[in-house]
């Protein structure tokens, strides 16, 4: 049986991923700092200061998916957790790169993470589209980095997918737990001018992409993943407050709030542009919720 080596398995999308790989009949495997193998998914460890990975991991994958990186909401970002955030993505996927080489191990893909950061955070009419330049702001320019050490696995032959993800909307903590808090509160309102786009996605539909680009030997190169129906901030909230049978009615929140409280982080609320899912449905994925509605309607049913 395939082994699909996840990096990044214990968190978010990790574990949700992992779940929909079981059922499926795959096997799984995980890249953590700590070796568990009395689990229902093994647990293999690596460590990025000594540039170690059990060779057992290596040698068993068929697939390997780099979701590994650190949280880039999580905290403020300091030059210092810049550079945490650019090498939590980069050198962990230049490890697995040497060890792959090292081993000459015969992955059939290599399936990376990365994000609609790399458009940068822009707000305007422009729809983005995979052929698009990075930015060049911090956003960008890690995501750049974080893709161009996923490409050096097609030097060793290996198909390589790269997954940009817009926000990822799921039950169980990220973006949208945060979003739902004052809108159950009452009082939702937009952020900023409200006008920014927020090109956001089902957990199970990204989760869904990323069983294809296992599947679909004919998934190269990078994909949005986004839902096709994009809604300004504004709308957002508006839909989100009709779904919980809230009020929509307060001010909007001023930028200069966000800067205080977020520091350059802000950027990441107050602006962004449409992202195009074209690509990934020209490849025949089919999404299972496509607009706003239906999947916040399914995560707060589940709540």
């Amino acid at each position: 049986m395939v082994t699909i080596l996840i990096s990044g398995g214990t968190g978010l999308v990790g574990r949700h991923l992992c779940k929909k790989l079981k059922e499926k009949g795959y096997s799984v495997a995980i890249l953590s700092r700590t070796r568990k193998q009395d689990t229902d998914i093994p647990t293999y460890a690596w460590d990025l200061d000594k540039k170690e990975i059990e060779k057992e991991a290596i040698e068993t994958a068929g697939y390997i998916i780099h979701l590994a990186g650190a949280n880039i909401g999580d905290k403020r970002w300091t030059t210092k957790r810049k550079q945490l955030i650019i090498d939590s993505r980069v050198k962990t996927g230049q490890l697995i790169f040497d060890k792959i080489k090292e081993n000459k191990n015969k992955l059939q893909a290599f399936i990376s993470a990365s994000a609609i950061g790399y458009y940068g955070t822009i707000t305007s009419d422009k729809i983005f589209r995979e052929t698009d330049p990075p930015s060049n702001d911090f956003l960008g320019e890690t995501c750049r980095q974080w893709e161009q050490s996923a490409d050096r696995f097609e030097e060793l032959g290996i198909r390589t997918v790269k997954i940009r993800t817009g926000v990822v909307f799921t039950k169980q903590g990220g973006a949208l737990a945060k979003m739902i808090t004052p809108v159950k509160m009452g009082i939702g309102s937009a952020v900023g001018n409200g006008r920014q786009y927020l090109p956001w996605i089902h957990i199970d539909d990204l989760c869904g992409i990323y069983i294809k680009a296992i599947e679909d030997t004919q998934m190269n190169g990078a994909y949005n993943a986004v839902a096709p129906d994009q809604k300004t901030n504004r709308d957002f909230t508006k839909t989100l407050a009709r779904v919980l049978k809230k009020p929509f009615w307060f001010p909007k929140v001023p930028a200069i709030v966000m800067k205080i409280i977020f520091g350059r982080m802000s950027e990441m609320l107050l602006k962004g542009s449409r992202v195009s899912s074209d690509k990934i449905k020209t490849a025949g994925y089919y999404f299972l919720f496509p607009d706003l509605e239906s999947a916040l309607t399914d995560l707060v049913r589940k709540n």
